[in-house]
């Protein structure tokens, strides 16, 4: 069960961030389809600066993440990253076909809005709660749960006979 311990939070981290880095790569394979994208709307005159900062975060931040440097700075412009792409990229609420809940273009941006908003609770954790249980403690108190607001935010709550 130590291994376990060890190697839960890297591996959680690692499966948190790892489609960013991927990104970035595609962004750099397919500049012309990310300037596209990126051009969109009323940020086309600084689009490559945003494209090429977007490509530092999602390359960089990733790795400081996993390797546990700057982690917590690194997670949150990675979040910041995440919120503001939602915002600028998947305004799912533009599209007509959302309002009337059919499959099409606003139907998959709000997918995508959503998981980014995902990720950006998922990264906020890694901001304001670093350290992580053990695993085996939830192996053996599957039940419990944790206080998520007030004083004691994050502390276990024993599940009550």
């Amino acid at each position: 069960m130590t291994l376990l311990n060890d190697y839960a939070p890297l591996l959680l981290r690692i499966c948190l961030v790892v489609l960013f880095p991927f990104s970035g790569l595609d962004k750099i394979v397919n500049w012309r389809a990310a300037m596209k994208q990126a051009g969109e709307g009323i940020l086309a005159p600084v689009a490559p600066a945003m494209l090429v900062l977007g490509m530092i975060v999602e390359i960089v931040t990733p790795v400081c993440i996993v390797l546990g440097w700057y982690d917590r700075l690194a997670a949150f412009l990675l979040a910041g990253f995440c919120a503001v792409t939602a915002v600028l990229y998947h305004q799912f609420w533009r599209y007509p076909d959302f309002w009337r809940f059919k499959e099409g273009e606003g139907l998959e941006h709000f997918w995508e809005f959503l998981k980014n908003f995902g990720l950006v609770g998922g990264l906020g954790l890694v901001v304001l709660a670093p350290r992580t249980l053990p695993a085996t403690n939830f192996l053996q108190h599957p039940l419990s749960s944790t206080q998520v607001s007030g004083p004691q935010a994050g502390d276990v709550v024993p599940r009550a006979p």
